[in-house]
């Protein structure tokens, strides 16, 4: 059957398909990363051990998930999406399994820190950003955003699952049921993940002819790493990523949770918080994919971190549920928002080419300033006794991250990956 069959055989364009596709992969591996705020109480009542000892497991955790980012992104270049997929969720199912078998601290750490860790991170936005520069030409950045609203969905569908089998049935039943969820996903990626629209016969979406698609489908040329190290908005895009990463999965992730049980929030009462923290979530990112293709990206990002950091500086003083909610309803619509502004101007600065490599990178940061906070702030609820200066100190570097992306070139971006 040739390639134009096999196409017609689809009653849609064959990129929907793989956006779904992808949506449910990422939708799986993120909801895997929800298990330590779920956890954390449960290990240390059973093991001892103490609140530092497991936030540098989940610390060690989200540094090789951003390394896998990177890692992903440059195997895609060489294996493509489908392969490269197929691979980090059986990682992430070898992980969970070994967390069950190994129950030791060290356990932990290599199977949840390492094991987990790399495969979540080949499975994530990165190579979704990847998929959607490759199937779509028009509005990639809503499709971006689709694919980084996955990790809120996974919040919003998840948490609240995870949190009731852990009350009924314990913290080794929400490692199974991740452990379910990914194994269901594998076939499907398997079956109808595609590298490329030129397997189908096809264009990306928004070609301006299937021809001169499919005859253009090369992405043009790849910027070495090297060259990208010496672009000065490269270090802007990292360093406001770095504090992405350390004011959201690293603080509000993984100590959420335990800060609301300890400020005698009842776990269904969170538990709901998070769902609607997880509902705006998807309605942020979904909004800041449709605005990244019309606005300047560098204010919608200065506007997003602006806005986390007033309402983490706010969080301390929360005592009420209708104070949570309303911190999940202001939270959640900028959590990952700032995904499709940041890789629209990765792809304008370095290429569409260079996109799952240098955004892999970036996207390290994300996650270096995820493990800093995810170790720092269990050190500083051992030594006084709460979070509230893990908060202060996001907040104030929510205010940093907003000067960063507006000290990002404007008006020059289009030619730096021709003059690099």
């Amino acid at each position: 059957m040739n390639l134009n069959a096999r196409a017609s055989r689809f009653p849609i364009h064959y990129a929907y398909i793989v956006a779904a596709v992808t949506f449910l992969a990422l939708l799986a591996s993120a909801g895997v990363r929800t298990a330590p705020a779920v956890i954390i109480r449960p290990l240390e009542a059973e093991f001892g051990w103490s609140r530092s000892a497991i936030s540098l497991a989940v610390a060690v955790s989200l540094i090789w998930f951003g390394l896998g980012a990177p890692l992903g992104g440059m195997l895609v270049e060489k294996h493509g999406p489908k392969r490269v997929m197929l691979v980090a969720l059986a990682v992430i199912e070898i992980g969970l399994w070994g967390m069950l078998a190994f129950t030791t601290l060290y356990g932990l750490h290599f199977f949840w820190g390492i094991v987990v860790g790399i495969g979540t991170g080949a499975a994530t936005n990165v190579l979704g950003a990847t998929i959607a520069i490759r199937w779509f030409d028009k509005n990639r950045s809503f499709i971006v955003g689709l694919f980084s609203a996955a990790s809120a969905a996974g919040q919003l569908l998840f948490l609240p699952l995870l949190i009731s089998l852990n009350a009924t049935e314990g913290w080794r039943m929400v490692i199974e049921a991740l452990a379910l969820a990914i194994l269901v996903v594998l076939p499907l990626v398997y079956l109808f993940l595609r590298d490329t629209p030129r397997e189908m016969g096809l264009g990306p979406i928004g070609s301006e002819s299937k021809t001169k698609a499919v005859e253009a489908a090369p992405l043009g040329i790849s910027v070495p790493m090297r060259a990208a190290l010496g672009v000065r908005d490269f270090w802007f895009l990292a360093a406001s990523f770095f504090i992405c990463g350390y004011t959201t999965n690293g603080l509000i992730g993984t100590h959420l949770l335990p800060h609301a049980a300890e400020h005698g929030f009842a776990d269904v009462v969170t538990a709901s918080a998070l769902s609607l923290m997880g509902a705006m979530n998807v309605i942020g990112t979904l909004a800041s994919g449709w605005l990244s293709d019309r606005y300047d990206n560098r204010v919608l990002l200065a506007i997003y971190y602006s806005g986390r950091a007033v309402s983490l500086l706010l969080l301390p003083f929360i005592g009420e549920s209708l104070g949570l909610f309303g911190f999940a309803f202001l939270y959640g619509l900028d959590w990952v928002a700032t995904v499709p502004p940041t890789v629209n101007l990765t792809s304008q600065a370095f290429g569409k080419a260079s996109v799952g490599k240098v955004y892999g990178w970036i996207f390290f940061s994300h996650m270096f300033g995820a493990a800093a906070a995810a170790y720092l702030a269990g050190v500083v609820r051992e030594s006084f006794g709460d979070y509230t200066y893990a908060f202060f100190s996001a907040a104030a570097l929510g205010f940093i991250a907003a000067g960063f992306s507006l000290s990002i070139r404007r008006g020059k971006r289009q030619q730096l990956a021709a003059s690099l």
